[in-house]
């Protein structure tokens, strides 16, 4: 299979909508990273997802709506998850809610529940009102690998896998949506996200992880990781120099002895971090090298989605 990367102009949304209604996966821009999009009611196009990224049929997939309009015909929403999505849709906030019958069982993992977000990014948001159709949308990029934040990551990922790429650029947040299980008036927080804590907060109390066992996006150990093992440090005092990078998020002054440096933000401005992690992240991994040390980052606001993410890519299982 050719792969192509279209330019986002009226013809490549009509082309994408006519995949999509085939059959055929299609990746995405979304603000946060790429997605490789399916309708989501047709479980034989999504069962084309999981073939090309190589994922396992466990982890369930999310719903990414064309319109508010659709929440009510997939899932049942209560009050405060139409507050939520009044107040962060479109945007990159994912909810965790009962699903209604219509969702396939492979997009939920035969769970209960389904879980949506609606993207702010133009492009998908055309290509998905063009569909007509909920899509399904995982980041595109193979199963477990760093997540696709432009076009050419896609390609490296997927090329001959899949049909098409529509190029949007790079991805303004440049990691995944916060995910949110919305229940008996509370929220847990099931992934970090652009959307923090604080923010979710000002709606209703954010509850402490008592429904793990809900299967949800990125919740494996070991994720987002690059082929080089990647280590997190505190600092680098110590720290083995040779064939090593590092990933920092702000400037630091002793890096002499490393192969290969990536600084996330001249500033140590965390949503530039965010956006720019998978990148250079990519870039390290692109290397050879025999290891990749990340620098911590507080885990605070947007500093806990960031070092969820890292804390992730340094698990070996």
């Amino acid at each position: 299979m050719k792969t192509e990367i279209l330019s986002p102009d009226a013809s490549a949304i009509d082309r994408a909508a006519r995949a999509l209604a085939a059959g055929e996966p299609v990746a995405l821009p979304t603000e946060t990273v790429y997605g490789l999009a399916a309708n989501a009611l047709d479980p034989l196009a999504c069962a084309r997802i999981f073939e090309a990224k190589d994922r396992p049929l466990s982890d369930p997939l999310i719903v990414h709506l064309p319109s508010v309009d659709w929440l009510e015909r997939i899932a049942t929403p209560d009050d405060l998850a139409l507050r939520l999505a009044e107040k962060f849709w479109p945007g990159p906030l994912t909810m965790v809610l009962p699903r209604r019958a219509v969702v396939p069982d492979l997009v939920t993992a035969g769970q209960g529940t389904v879980a949506v977000r609606m993207s702010a990014h133009p492009v998908f948001r055309a290509v998905a009102e063009a569909a007509a159709t909920p899509l399904a949308a995982p980041s595109a990029n193979r199963f477990g690998r760093i997540s696709p934040t432009r076009a050419e990551h896609v390609l490296a990922e997927l090329d001959g896998r899949i049909g098409i790429i529509v190029d949007g650029g790079p991805c303004a947040h440049g990691i995944e949506s916060a995910i949110a299980l919305v229940a008996d008036g509370g929220i847990e927080i099931l992934r970090h996200g652009p959307i923090t804590a604080g923010e979710l907060a000002e709606f209703a109390t954010i509850r402490s992880a008592a429904h793990r066992g809900i299967a949800t996006p990125g919740s494996l150990k070991s994720h987002y990781a690059p082929l080089t093992p990647l280590d997190l440090v505190g600092g680098l005092s110590g720290a083995i120099r040779e064939n090593t990078g590092l990933l920092a998020w702000h400037p630091v002054s002793d890096v002499a002895g490393f192969a290969a440096i990536e600084v996330l933000s001249l500033a140590g401005d965390l949503r530039e971090v965010a956006a720019n992690l998978y990148a250079g992240m990519r870039r390290l991994d692109e290397r050879g090298l025999a290891r990749i040390l990340a620098l911590s980052i507080p885990e605070e606001g947007l500093g806990a989605a960031i070092m969820e993410r890292l804390k992730k890519a340094a698990t070996r299982e």
